[in-house]
């Protein structure tokens, strides 16, 4: 997982870029929305252009693979940032996964979260036998990795894979 001092933006004055001139620098992500944009009107300040006003999001990181535009509210920046520092990749995954919609990510982390597995298939396994009695003559003969696959395409759960054996399970209600 990103640490939080990692998960910064670099803003670049538009004024000096616009001349020919690279100025601008990075911010910490991780803080408070006003923080964001006191640090930006210091950037702009010491810009090398007069009355510099203008900015633009030229580089991030830090974000989990979380993609920012150009012109990504400051808002929206510090929220993914703070949702990115609590929830690591599987948080910018859910981000990506919604479209965007850091609500909807945060609604499914928060109400639809059944687990970490190293498989969808040991999801099956563990819910099976939590839940149903099985004869131990048929234990050998049920097929957790069918019952996975059936439960992805027939839209039961969400299954997002953030590493190797690191499977989170969602129930899609």
């Amino acid at each position: 997982m990103t640490s939080q001092a990692e998960i910064r933006i670099y803003v670049a004055c538009l004024a000096a870029y616009n001349n020919g001139i690279l100025h601008g620098a990075w911010i910490d992500a991780y803080q408070d929305a006003d923080a964001i944009r006191d640090a930006i009107a210091g950037m702009l300040k010491a810009s090398p252009e007069p009355d510099a006003e203008e900015w633009a999001i030229h580089d991030y990181g830090g974000f989990e693979g979380l993609r920012l535009s150009e012109y990504e509210g400051i808002d929206e920046v510090a929220d993914k940032a703070a949702f990115v520092a609590e929830h690591g990749s599987l948080g910018a995954e859910m981000v990506s996964y919604y479209g965007g919609d850091l609500e909807e990510a945060r609604k499914a982390i928060d109400e639809h979260y059944a687990g970490e597995f190293r498989s969808v298939a040991e999801f099956a396994a563990e819910l099976t036998v939590d839940t149903t009695e099985i004869p131990e003559g048929l234990r050998f003969y049920v097929d957790y990795e069918r019952m996975a696959r059936d439960m992805e395409m027939g839209g039961d759960i969400l299954a997002v894979a953030t590493a190797f054996e690191e499977v989170h399970i969602f129930w899609r209600h």
